[in-house]
This record gives structure tokens, C-alpha cells and sequence, in this order.
């Protein structure tokens, strides 16, 4: 009868069947008591599932203490509710495994140059799953030198592998990526509730991503975020992602999971103001390409944010139904720039073929309005925004408007790189067949600045 049961459960995690085998970790000498390391005993699980063809790890309730846990093809991990996954501190002589070697690390922050310093990890894996309304909880990855041997900085880790699913499980505090997946093809990620200290989601030279029904709370770095990196050591594009029905937001580090929603912490890391949300880049030594993001809630985060510095082209992109609530600074910012965190010799990028309909943003930084800006040789194009609300603050003065922004043209892209903007509504600058379509603007307070500055720009009203 139990484990009738529990083959029902595994059914709804879409991930087995009632003949699949099932292999218990507490059966292979997990103790599940807080204390006691159990990553050994789970490995081990793992390695006879696998050794059998597969099949389903499962954890019953308890308090897991883990270092790394290795996944292998055709493996699910089912944890139950009551079920913790907890990253244990490392231990003077043992803790997670090494970062591996990579000789292209130079082109992108060491998290993201390495997968095997993580709690969980799979590299050249397929059929995988991890599920069930458990936990996992990074609590020994906070530590903020994560360059040392035995120190984990990651709580999912995952390289080059196909059809993968992550569905209906909780992470806490996940030290500099919640989850990591590059070069992962077939790659579902489905109703999770994730509130870390850094970034939430990291899908990084992926290709045919669903998101969907996910809460990501991450006050200090980027929520929900699409790269293309060169971490691989080749360029790979960032393709065919949807990205729909997901909130995204910088309350205080674990104040989403218990339901609190705290406001106490302002600044993040960057020293700017909180950050949570849904961004393309900052790495994009590959493209960005045929992207959809849609009926997805911002709150208390910064805004929506498209940009592509280290020679990737970003095209075909679709937003739509977006709301946008206590926004930190620009609501909408395109950047084309050219840090070039790539092979010598990579030309400039191109960002192109736009659009973003239905947007209701209140409450929004008024110092930065919305920004479209390109480089004199790179023009962005081909972007239409339509029906679009903003709610700004306002409080700007004509004197403001005279702002001439500098180009900053290889400085990491964010709206203060270019100070105070010159306009209430829109910065343009560097750009071709803008259109602008039924897009009204709303201000707390009087702004005297012009609604539209352009330099260097064809725009179309309407």
C-alpha cells in the first residue's frame, strides 16, 4: 500500500509510473536527522538506481545535510513533503566537490565557469528530474568567498544535458545561482517558489526553455535571467524560450517563503536598490533568439531589462501582459553596448525585431525614465512598444532635461551607467524604427522634463 502511494504522488510529478523503480535514500543509510552528512548515502542511491537503468530516488520526510549530491541520466529525485535537501557548511577536511578547470573562465564570473561546486550537479546527463513539494535549502552556500576547495556556491547545477524537468519543490537561500543550466536542451521548469540571496533562475546557452508558474524572489540579484555566455568555450545562442504566468520580486531574503513580504534592505550588492527580475544578458557572447515573455508580475524590483554587450545578436523577442508594481529604476531598458567579454576579434552585437504590448507599470523611478540606447556604429532597431501605462514619480526639473548622457559604451549595462536621463518618458538614442503606439505616461509629482528625448533616432508615434 505505501508504495502504491506513493507511485500515485510520483504520477502527478509526471516523472514515473507505478511500475518504476523506487529506491528510498533512508534504505541506503540516509539518516535524514539535520546532522549527519547523508550526500554519501545519496550518492550511492543514485549510483544503484542507475546502475538498474534508472529510476526514482526518493526522500521521505526528514532533514537531509548534504555536500554535493551527482546526478545521473534517467534519474528522478522525488522529495516529500517534509522532505529538506539542506547544503551543510564545509567541514575542515571535506565539503563539495572542486571546481573543475575551465580554460575560458576570463569571459564570464567564475560562477558561471564552473558546475561541480554546487549541492546538486549533472553534467552530460539526460532524463532527468528533480520534484515533489519538498525543500531545498542552500543555507551552507551563503558564504561569499566561493572560490576556496570544499566550498559550494550553486544549488542547481546542470551542463549540457537534455530533457530535463524541475517542477513543484521550494529553495532557499541557493548562494550565488538557485539553479544554473547551461547548454541544457529541453529544459521545463514549472511552479516552483524560489527566495535566495542571488540570482534565482540562470538559463545560460539553452535552447527550447519552458518557465512557467514560478515565484522568484531575489533582492540582491537578478530573478528570472537569460545569458550566453562563452563558458562552454564556443558560442551558443539562447533559443526558443517562453517565459509565462511568473512573479518576480526584491522583498527581503526569505520574506516571500513565509509570507511576509518584508521591505528593510534597499540596497543590493551593486549598491543599487533591490533587483528581482526577469533580464536578457548581462553575458551574451552568444545570441538571444525567438523569446517570449508573458503574464508575468514585477514587484518591488527593478524593470524589464534586454541587453546584449559581449557580441550576441538579441532578436525575436515578444513581451507582452506585463505589471509592474514599485519599480527600482527603469521600467523598460534595451541596451546594445560593447563590453566584449568575448574572444578578440568578436564584432559588436545587434539587437532587433522587438516588441512589447500591454504594460501597466505604477510607481516606477522617475530618475532613469525608460531607456533604448545603442553605440553610434550599432543601432538598435525595429522595436515597437503598444499599449502601455507608466506610472512614474515624477519630481525632475526642466534643468534635468539638459542632461547629455555619456556613451559609456563598454561599462556593465545598467540605467545609472548614464546618470540622470533627459527625459519623463523615453531616452532614444542610437536607434532605427522605433514606434511607439497608445503608450501614456502618469506622474506622483510634476516632472518638467520632455516626455521623449531622441539623439540619433528615427521614432514613430502614434
Amino acid at each position: 500500500m505505501k508504495y502504491l502511494l506513493l507511485s500515485i504522488s510520483f504520477l502527478i510529478c509526471h516523472s514515473a509510473n507505478i511500475d518504476a523503480n523506487i529506491y528510498n535514500v533512508k534504505e541506503y543509510g540516509a539518516k535524514a536527522n539535520g546532522q549527519t552528512i547523508d550526500s554519501q548515502a545519496i550518492n550511492k542511491t543514485i549510483e544503484e538506481a542507475a546502475r538498474n537503468g534508472g529510476g526514482t530516488v526518493y526522500f521521505p520526510a526528514g532533514k537531509y545535510a548534504c555536500y554535493s549530491i551527482r546526478l545521473q541520466s534517467h534519474i528522478t529525485l522525488y522529495l516529500e513533503a517534509g522532505a529538506e535537501i539542506i547544503a551543510a557548511f564545509p567541514a575542515e577536511r571535506e565539503g563539495y566537490d572542486d571546481a573543475e578547470p575551465n580554460e575560458y573562465n576570463q569571459f564570464q564570473d567564475f560562477g558561471h565557469s564552473h558546475w561541480k561546486n554546487s549541492l546538486i550537479w549533472g553534467i552530460g546527463l539526460e532524463d532527468i528530474t528533480v520534484c515533489g513539494p519538498g525543500l531545498i535549502d542552500g543555507e551552507g552556500l551563503t558564504r561569499e568567498e566561493s572560490r576556496l576547495p570544499g566550498v559550494g556556491n550553486k544549488g542547481i547545477s546542470l551542463k549540457l544535458c537534455k530533457n530535463v524537468t524541475l517542477k513543484d519543490f521550494s529553495m532557499l537561500r541557493c548562494g550565488h545561482f538557485a539553479l544554473l543550466a547551461t547548454g541544457v536542451d529541453n529544459l521545463t521548469i514549472q511552479n516552483l517558489k524560489v527566495d535566495t540571496n542571488r540570482d534565482g533562475f540562470d538559463i545560460d546557452c539553452c535552447r527550447n526553455v519552458r518557465i512557467s508558474d514560478c515565484s522568484v524572489n531575489s533582492p540582491w540579484d537578478d530573478a528570472i535571467v537569460l545569458k550566453s555566455s562563452y563558458a562552454l568555450g564556443f558560442f551558443r545562442d539562447t533559443e526558443g524560450v517562453t517565459i509565462a504566468n511568473c512573479y518576480v520580486s526584491g522583498f527581503d531574503r526569505g520574506t516571500m517563503l513565509s509570507g511576509t513580504y518584508e521591505r528593510n534592505e534597499p540596497q543590493a550588492p551593486d549598491h543599487g536598490y533591490v533587483t528581482g527580475r526577469i533580464k536578457l544578458g548581462t553575458e551574451s557572447s552568444g545570441g538571444f533568439k525567438n523569446i517570449a515573455i508573458t503574464n508575468c508580475v514585477f514587484e518591488r524590483c527593478r524593470g524589464l531589462a534586454l541587453e546584449t554587450v559581449d557580441g550576441g545578436h538579441l532578436e525575436d523577442v515578444v513581451v507582452s501582459n506585463i505589471t509592474m508594481r514599485d519599480i527600482t529604476n527603469s521600467p523598460i531598458f534595451l541596451r546594445l553596448g560593447a563590453r566584449m567579454r568575448s574572444p578578440q576579434g568578436t564584432p559588436i552585437g545587434t539587437m532587433k525585431r522587438i516588441l512589447i504590448s500591454n504594460v501597466n507599470v505604477f510607481n516606477a523611478d522617475s530618475r532613469y525614465a525608460c531607456i533604448v540606447s545603442g553605440l553610434p556604429d550599432a543601432c538598435i532597431e525595429d522595436v515597437t512598444f503598444s499599449n502601455i501605462h507608466i506610472y512614474f514619480e515624477g519630481g525632475y526639473t526642466e534643468e534635468d532635461g539638459k542632461c547629455a548622457p555619456p556613451e559609456q559604451a563598454d561599462v556593465y549595462p545598467e540605467p545609472w551607467m548614464f546618470g540622470t536621463i533627459p527625459a519623463s518618458g523615453f531616452y532614444v538614442r542610437h536607434a532605427r524604427n522605433i514606434t511607439f503606439d497608445n503608450v501614456n505616461f502618469h506622474f506622483a509629482s510634476p516632472d518638467g522634463r520632455p516626455l521623449y528625448v531622441t539623439d540619433d533616432a528615427e521614432i514613430n508615434k502614434k
